[in-house]
């Protein structure tokens, strides 16, 4: 059964008739055709005919003979050939060689509402980008979220339970490693993925990027997630190695991973001056299950996991999160949306008064006055002074939800 994508279709719903082009991005196999698909069906029940349906899947290699845009500019200027709009949804469409002049051309010339999709960030900041400056939007789309992977298991008949939460940490949420039912296969499957992604967005596009030494700085960013990054460590770790590397390849590989979606950069912000800071970043997995495949050593109490699903989770609900940081120590989040903020801290459980003090009194010298949450598994309401505990699996489920101001 098909799963209805509705955070990201809440935010789409608007734009379906508009002649802005829709660019839905993320990292492969993310479920962004789901998403499509999706958007397909409401057209159909709101009347649209399936002749005024076009859905090209540009890594289906029936599609082959689409090899630039002149390509792609016959084969829909074929397909309309009646009045009135159509909707045309491109999936994966930086197959195509200068996809941009034919998007420009349908927009110009066509009544048509356009839906592109593909797995690099670069895929609208070309030269030829030029030519669709303020003429799109675009919507990043992540794998499923605890809340959907709730909702898969219910459509589809199966057992659920939040105990499955830990499978969802370990393993993460692209859609298609639900189709197997042992750890093995889904080990397998998700390293078959991620090996794609590198040799077919990263390594096999750049010729400046050494596959072994690549494969080696993805595995100890991902393993180092949520951890402030020390390009040093990287460079002393490749020592040890009898290796050397430079701080601008280290830079540049860790660029191509942001751009592929395989991770995402967090800056800092100073909750004392109330800006932004360009250094110090850290970084965040897109999927959990990526960190899985690439960590020798699992340790769901170090938060790291857990601070990766709650950063997911935010940016998934439309917020802009940065690493929060005080005069003398850190704030996990500050999350930021419509002009508003509230500030989170991430525990495994608040098993002591020492970790109660430690995750509470993060917030001691903060006089800003926005929400203050402190976030665990623990089920037992741990609230105090003015400080707001809430249960990291009813927030992923929605069951609670977030104050600004």
């Amino acid at each position: 059964m098909r799963l209805k994508r509705e955070v990201y279709i809440e935010q789409i719903r608007p734009y379906y008739d508009s002649d802005i082009i829709k660019v839905i991005t993320g990292v492969r196999r993310s479920g962004k055709s789901i998403l499509l698909e999706t958007i397909k069906d409401e057209l159909a029940e709101r009347g649209v005919h399936g002749d005024h349906i076009i859905y090209l899947n540009l890594e289906d290699m029936d599609y082959d003979y689409i090899e630039n845009a002149s390509d792609l500019h016959k084969e829909i200027k074929s397909r309309v050939c009646e009045d009135g709009k159509y909707y045309i949804f491109l999936d994966e469409v930086q197959h195509v060689k200068e996809f941009e002049k034919a998007l420009a051309s349908f927009r110009a010339s066509l009544d048509v509402s356009l839906f592109v999709t593909g797995s690099n960030s670069t895929l609208l900041s070309g030269e030829l980008a030029t030519l669709l400056t303020g003429r799109t939007v675009e919507f990043e789309i992540f794998p499923f979220s605890f809340y959907e992977m709730k909702q898969y298991y219910e459509l589809n008949g199966m057992q659920w339970s939040e105990e499955l939460f830990f499978d969802y940490l370990k393993w993460g949420g692209f859609p298609l490693r639900f189709d197997y039912k042992d750890e093995a296969s889904i080990h397998r499957y998700l390293k078959n993925l991620y090996t794609s992604i590198v040799n077919r967005d990263i390594v096999g596009k750049s010729k400046s990027a050494d596959r072994k030494n690549f494969m080696d700085i993805s595995l100890y960013l991902l393993a180092n997630a949520g951890k402030e990054l020390s390009i040093d460590n990287i460079i002393q770790t490749f020592e040890k190695d009898n290796k050397t590397i430079s701080k601008r390849t280290i830079y540049n590989y860790l660029e191509k991973m942001k751009k592929a979606y395989l991770i995402h950069g967090v800056g800092r912000y100073n909750i004392v001056g109330k800006s932004s800071l360009s250094n110090r970043e850290k970084q965040y997995a897109v999927d959990t299950g990526f960190r899985t495949i690439n960590t020798n050593t699992i340790n769901f109490e170090d938060t790291f996991f857990l601070e990766n699903i709650i950063y997911n989770e935010l940016l998934t609900r439309g917020f802009t999160v940065f690493a929060g940081k005080t005069f003398k120590g850190e704030i996990d989040f500050v999350a930021i949306k419509d002009g508003k903020k509230c500030f989170i801290q991430v525990a495994y459980l608040l098993a002591s008064e020492e970790t109660i003090q430690r995750e509470f009194g993060a917030y001691s010298k903060i006089t800003d006055a926005s929400p203050k949450y402190v976030m665990s598994l623990d089920k037992l309401d741990m609230s105090h002074d003015g400080i707001v505990h809430m249960n990291i699996i009813d927030f992923l489920l929605r069951k609670k939800d977030l104050m600004l101001t």
